[in-house]
């Protein structure tokens, strides 16, 4: 096994490693680079996955760049489908998966970043007889797959799951023409983000589309029935029947390959001071992996942020980031919501509006505004609100 070495590598080719490689590049940076990827390196924007199905969308469409391409782009070497297994802090060293890649060396590094993103959490086991009509959509790769098993047709969807990612897909794949169904053990979509009215009206909006809702129901069984179909069983008895099921039940922080080299994590990530620096001094994470003085934000601004302010850290002008007060835009036509959660428990919620147009404002105990969600066309108030609320990481 050969060794190689790069000033720098990144362990990920999501937005924020390669947000991080393009933001670098941009302010003149020619250090010699190496982005290791676990999967295909294509360059792609997350966030469009949930909207591919509606605007019919092939994986070869998603793909901005092939990783050829990009590290001609970047003037960056690019290993795909090479997991890290190991990092050797001390010596400075990365160990690649030798049975996926069987000429694989060892690599040295002089300073790291970890951009290894979350992962799909998985509840509960999967029999091997239904496991491949079962999937996770996290990146391209996994569209690749699901895409192709839905074929051409109109197919029957189970998602199991109620937030963001179950929401996102299920309005996408009914507007694609599939039958769906959500099935989750909260009794209203959106729980982490929405007080109740106003996922209940999300949910009224759903039903009238024909998205089948089994809300407050857990699973006692998936099992294959005759022919291709599957059947869950659900808790209370129902059954209900579909040719796919879609896991959405939440992301886990990748933080296996930093806790096993001795860096500081937590169940909220990889954790990092201000500048992005982990516990070890040339080792750096950001992305969905990062907790950034306690906080994670698993989507875009904050992932933005954090490339912007790592790439002039490491280009010799240390820079602390900040989040401003960036709500979510949840990918839902048939019914617009925006929301910026609280930080803390509010003393209450404040809930104007009525049908699907509902604004709901958390305040402290001092009446201040700490958060708030928007339904329908309440969204319209989010610049309004996003100027009186705190921000996310001041």
């Amino acid at each position: 096994m050969s060794t190689s070495h790069a000033e720098l590598i990144i362990i990920g080719t999501g937005m924020a490693g390669i947000g991080l490689a393009r933001a670098l590049r941009r302010q003149g940076d020619q250090r010699s680079m190496t982005l290791v990827s676990a999967d295909s390196g294509d360059d792609y924007s997350k966030p469009l996955l949930s909207t591919g199905f509606a605007k019919k969308l092939t994986p070869h469409q998603l793909a901005q760049r092939s990783a050829a391409e990009l590290g001609d782009e970047l003037n960056a070497r690019i290993v795909i489908h090479t997991p890290v297994v190991a990092m050797d802090v001390d010596n400075q060293m990365l160990l690649l998966d030798t049975e996926q890649a069987p000429h694989a060396e060892k690599l040295r590094y002089d300073n790291l970043v970890l951009a290894t993103g979350a992962a799909p959490r998985m509840p509960f086991s999967i029999d091997s007889s239904v496991a491949p009509r079962c999937f996770t959509i996290n990146d391209l790769d996994d569209y690749r797959r699901f895409h192709t098993a839905l074929g051409q047709g109109p197919a029957r969807v189970a998602i199991i799951g109620a937030g963001l990612v179950g929401c996102e897909f299920a309005n996408d794949l009914h507007a694609g023409g599939h039958h769906v169904s959500i099935i989750a053990p909260e009794t209203t979509l959106l729980p982490r983000l929405l007080p109740a009215p106003l996922g209940n009206a999300l949910g009224d909006a759903f039903n009238e589309a024909g998205i089948g809702l089994h809300l407050g129901r857990a699973i006692d069984s998936i099992a294959r029935s005759h022919g291709e179909s599957i059947v869950l069983r659900l808790d209370n008895g129902e059954t209900i029947s579909a040719d796919f099921v879609l896991m959405a039940t939440g992301l886990a922080p990748r933080t296996a390959l930093a806790k096993a080299a001795g860096l500081s994590v937590s169940p909220s990530g990889i954790k990092v001071d201000r500048q992005l620096r982990t516990s070890h001094q040339n080792i750096f994470a950001l992305g969905d992996v990062a907790c950034v003085d306690g906080v994670n934000a698993m989507y875009v601004q904050p992932l933005q942020a954090s490339a912007k302010a790592l790439a002039a850290t490491l280009s010799g002008t240390p820079t602390t980031v900040s989040f401003g007060t960036w709500p979510v835009v949840v990918k839902t036509p048939l019914l617009p919501v925006v929301a910026y959660p609280p930080k803390e428990t509010p003393a209450r919620w404040r809930i104007e509006g009525e049908g699907g147009d509902i604004s709901a404002l958390a305040e402290n105990k001092d009446g201040r505004l700490i958060g708030f969600a928007l339904t329908g066309g309440c969204v319209r108030r989010k610049v309004e609100l996003s100027r009186a609320a705190p921000t996310l990481l001041g």
